[in-house]
């Protein structure tokens, strides 16, 4: 069972945008979509997305 359930929409859009700026960077367009980003923060676990998180909000990520 996935924990992404219990994150709000901030944490999720935040994650998502993490993992598309770090993670997918070389990827092609089409493959950035937010499932492709979900399965990847799915197969990370709480302890490096609750990492991802606070890396987000303390460079600003979530406002960009």
């Amino acid at each position: 069972m996935s924990f992404l359930h219990t994150l709000n929409k901030q944490e999720r859009d935040t994650l998502r945008k993490v993992v598309k700026m770090v993670h997918f960077q070389y990827y092609p367009d089409d493959y950035k979509s937010d499932y492709e980003a979900d399965k990847l923060i799915a197969s990370l676990g709480p302890e490096v997305v609750a990492t991802l998180i606070k890396t987000g909000r303390d460079h600003n990520i979530d406002n960009i």
